[in-house]
């Protein structure tokens, strides 16, 4: 579980650090005829790197299910860990004009292929190490180090422009953060080399039932869960990259407060997220999946509005107080969402199924996040526009969330996968 959960902060860090970069990123990558131009095309490089999930997914999902788990997540730390590098490396506008934007959406894509293997990969592997009863906090556990990376991402970027002046973080110091990146994969792949493959893998390859073609199997006959899994995915990952991604620009560019006090509330409110991850994931071995995702949406969908009005109030105590209303909510969902999709699929395709459903859920809702609320704003004039999309969404995932199977109590390996239909 611990490997698991140092992996996916490595991995993570390296991710979401270009969306903590993001203001100067556009300054030093884009023209500078007009600044919400290029913040929005920063943002639309930020959801480049989400296009490649779903073919990442159709690659490393049937991998996984075929060779295993472990070899998987060796690959895409190491496929994450060297874009993020050649992100710090790369020369500007000013030094090479129209290739440097063209050079960072490359970088991106490789980063979006990567993660697509990442999230759905570790849990996947810390799931059938679990104990059965406790399947839901081991895999919240490490999920949960998926909110660790923005806190680090973001008191990084703060200390770093607070000890150096404008002119040497525009000059170099923005690198930091992303060749930090190369180090830290290096240490995440030697953790994973370290460790076993999955039981229940283990098991399914000993039955001679590992999948031919994993994918087209779970097309074929799992279709309904695989809905079920991008309906899930849809708010998790919305909400993620709503606070991880997009509000730390939303409360500079649009509300005006300072960076310093946009950084550390932030950081507060994914603090309160991985902590409210970890209970959310605790109580559904007692209580059930459904149940504890239902009251997360709820909670958001009551909360949405008011933790934007507050986030928008321009003070540091409201903007702490509104993001934390959203991450309890978040967190709570988070929790029991990442073993919840898992289990609706059998061993010998849950790789393959999880991975493709989960990642074009987040091609579509996460990696739009910032650019959306960003766009939503500008075309209604409204400050609370995104809150308004994010509380549809929760109450349209709730409603398919209502029909998911109660799967806390089914054993992971699934009877197609030690014996023949």
């Amino acid at each position: 579980m611990s490997s698991a959960a140092i992996g996916q902060f490595v991995e993570w860090y390296d991710f979401v650090v270009y969306a903590y970069s993001a203001a100067i990123i556009a300054k030093l990558f884009f023209p500078n005829s007009d600044p919400t131009a290029a913040l929005l095309s920063t943002f639309a490089i930020y959801a480049v790197g989400f296009v490649m999930r779903p073919l990442g997914g159709f690659v490393f999902g049937p991998l996984g299910d075929r060779i295993g788990r472990r070899r998987v997540l060796s690959l895409v730390i190491l496929m994450m860990g060297a874009a993020t590098v050649c992100i710090g490396l790369l020369p500007t506008y000013s030094q090479i004009g129209i290739l440097a934007p063209i050079l960072l959406v490359i970088c991106r894509l490789i980063q979006g292929i990567s993660a697509a293997g990442e999230t759905v990969g570790s849990n996947s592997f810390v799931a059938e190490h679990a104990p059965s009863d406790r399947r839901g906090l081991y895999v919240a556990f490490t999920y949960s180090f998926a909110n660790l990376p923005p806190i680090v991402a973001a008191l990084l970027v703060l200390f770093l422009t607070n000890v150096l002046s404008g002119e040497a973080y525009a000059s170099w110091g923005w690198r930091i953060p992303f060749l930090i990146g190369g180090p830290l994969a290096l240490v995440g792949l030697y953790i994973r080399d370290k460790v076993e493959e999955s039981p229940a893998f283990k098991a399914t390859q000993a039955a001679k039932r590992v999948a031919a073609n994993p994918m087209l199997e779970a097309v074929r006959d799992q279709k309904q869960q695989m809905g079920f899994s991008f309906a899930l995915a849809a708010f998790s990952s919305l909400g993620f990259y709503t606070l991880a991604g997009y509000f730390v620009s939303y409360l500079t560019a649009t509300v005006g407060l300072n960076s310093n006090a946009a950084l550390v509330s932030n950081s507060i409110a994914l603090f309160t997220a991985f902590v409210m991850m970890i209970v959310g994931g605790h109580l559904s071995d007692r209580f059930g999946r459904k149940p504890i995702l239902l009251i997360g949406l709820i909670i958001n969908a009551a909360v949405c509005i008011p933790a934007y009005l507050l986030a928008a109030s321009g003070s540091l105590l409201t903007a702490i107080i509104g993001q934390s209303l959203l991450a309890i909510g978040c967190g709570l969902f988070w929790g029991p969402v990442g073993i919840a999709l898992l289990e609706l699929f059998p061993t010998r395709t849950r790789f393959s199924a999880s991975a493709i459903s989960y990642n074009l859920a987040y091609t579509i809702f996460g990696g739009t996040a910032p650019f959306l609320g960003t766009w939503l704003i500008l075309q209604s004039g409204s400050k609370i526009a995104p809150a308004i999309y994010m509380a549809v969404l929760s109450v349209a995932v709730l409603l398919v969330v209502s029909r998911i199977p109660e799967t806390y109590r089914k054993s992971l390996i699934h009877p197609e996968d030690v014996a023949a239909k």
